[in-house]
């Protein structure tokens, strides 16, 4: 058994894979076209919405072709996507299909159909196919069949940190099953329980179960790596460059005249996304206040009934450009607060020890029993920060405003990266690690999120927010 064969014992391509997520696609679909009619059914008494079978039938086989153009955007099997990157594709790939269709219908089939139902029709396809695609990821991945099999160049430090990377992020598919290295001290050794194999030499043996390879190594000079990439028998081949502590996201390659360049979008500094960013911060933000006055009135007769006093709590955070300004929330603690976390975390060293790590006590004596545990369980004591965000103090999206005693553990390096942002009500942090992460958990994701912002981005946060709140992962 040769070391290929030793190896793929970590992981193997399943070929089906991609045929599993075509049919995901058509299922959910033709889900979406059933969605409408259900719509078109209720809605019919109020509204002109008569969905005929004969437009049921032609959207339905016009539905099939979508899949097509999710093929043509290498959506399937989406090896190596990042989710947000993959997230962008579909939704391009459903717009342009249903301009297509609407163009093809208006102008040159003249059907006259109804525009309302061929738009509903376009919104259930958004919304839909990304949800079961993601359901259909979570099933491959625990029965361990979601990925293909690459090896890594170098088992150096960028070759160790690119290894941690791919095994804690399966979400991209990316399974190594073997190291190279010509250093003969670490064959042998494993990274993450991924073995070192032996020398850049025995690349050749993994041609026939392995079509991507990651050069690491890139203290190897300019000749190694060209003399490299040529002689590496593997259709894909990815240089990781020495360039952390940049953005990845939003970057492309540029050919310039036979010298390769890479530029980096720094969409944040584009005047025109931050005016669509603030767009959107009204366009979502001002309904879901009005909506959520209701739930205030509730709550704060709640807090009064359960701890008399002011059922709202301000707190002066630090924003964009390091101005201050006054957060707003439901209070969901007792009045002496910190008198009583003080008392606690004198007599409570292992709590003093979990309070000087997250900044937060899964077992906090200030929260009011029963409607403080349940707000910030639901995250609804943070709802009065919608009216920040309608003042232009914060984001829907962004880094959070922490307290000054938080902002003060950080380097002042990170702390004005944070200052050129609007802060905001959730955020990668939330949305990935929310009280689990440490102080250097949150200003990994934080930076991530500065340096790689885009509105696709911050759509594909605020839809992962409404996922963990209602599941209540790491609130408390």
């Amino acid at each position: 058994m040769n070391t290929s064969q030793i190896a793929l014992r970590l992981f193997y391509e399943r070929k089906w894979v991609k045929w599993v997520k075509v049919s995901i696609d058509i299922l959910s679909l033709q889900i979406a076209l059933v969605f409408v009619w259900m719509v078109c059914s209720y809605f019919s008494d109020w509204f002109q919405l008569e969905l005929s079978a004969q437009t049921y039938w032609d959207l339905s086989i016009a539905l099939l072709l979508i899949p097509l153009t999710y093929w043509l955007m290498k959506l399937y099997p989406g090896y190596g996507l990042a989710t947000v990157e993959r997230f962008r594709r579909r939704v391009r790939a459903t717009f342009i299909f249903f301009v297509g269709f609407i163009s093809w219908d208006f102008l040159v089939n003249c059907s006259g159909r109804s525009m309302a139902i061929i738009l509903l029709t376009f919104m259930f396809a958004l919304i839909l196919p990304p949800i079961f695609q993601y359901l259909g990821r979570r099933l491959l991945l625990y029965f361990d069949c979601w990925g293909m099999p690459v090896i890594i160049l170098g088992a150096g430090k960028t070759g160790e940190q690119l290894v941690r990377n791919l095994i804690s992020d399966k979400n991209l598919g990316l399974r190594p099953i073997a190291v190279l290295d010509d250093d003969e001290s670490r064959w042998g050794e494993s990274i993450v329980d991924v073995p070192i194999v032996g020398g850049f030499s025995k690349a050749s043996e993994f041609n026939t179960t392995v079509t991507c390879a990651f050069l690491a190594i890139p203290g190897a000079g300019r000749c190694r790596i060209a003399e490299l990439v040529r002689n590496l028998p593997f259709s894909s081949v990815v240089i990781i460059p020495d360039l952390s502590g940049i953005q990845s996201l939003w970057v492309e390659v540029r050919d310039l005249d036979g010298v390769v360049g890479l530029e980096l979008k720094k969409k944040l500094l584009q005047r025109s996304n931050w005016y669509f960013k603030r767009f959107m911060d009204y366009f979502i933000g001002l309904p879901l206040f009005i909506l959520s006055i209701p739930v205030y009135v509730l709550a704060a007769l709640w807090i009064v009934i359960v701890s008399p006093g002011n059922p709202f709590y301000c707190q002066v955070r630090e924003g964009v450009n390091g101005i201050k300004f006054k957060v707003w929330k439901l209070r969901t603690m007792y009045p002496q607060a910190d008198k009583l976390l003080n008392e606690y975390l004198e007599s409570n060293p292992a709590a003093k020890t979990e309070w000087n790590t997250y900044f937060k006590l899964k077992n906090d004596p200030r929260i009011i029993r029963g409607i403080g545990s349940i707000l910030r369980k639901t995250s609804l004591d943070e709802l009065p920060q919608l009216w920040n965000v309608l003042k232009g103090e914060m984001s829907l999206v962004g880094p959070r405003p922490f307290p000054h005693y938080h902002l003060e553990r950080f380097d002042e390096d990170f702390r004005c990266l944070r200052r050129s942002v609007l802060p905001g009500m959730t955020g990668l942090w939330q949305v990935s690690a929310r009280s689990d992460g440490d102080l250097q958990v949150q200003e990994s994701l934080d930076t991530y999120y500065i340096r790689n912002w885009s509105i696709w981005l911050d759509v594909y946060l605020l839809g992962r927010t409404f996922a963990v709140v209602l599941s209540g992962k790491g609130a408390y």
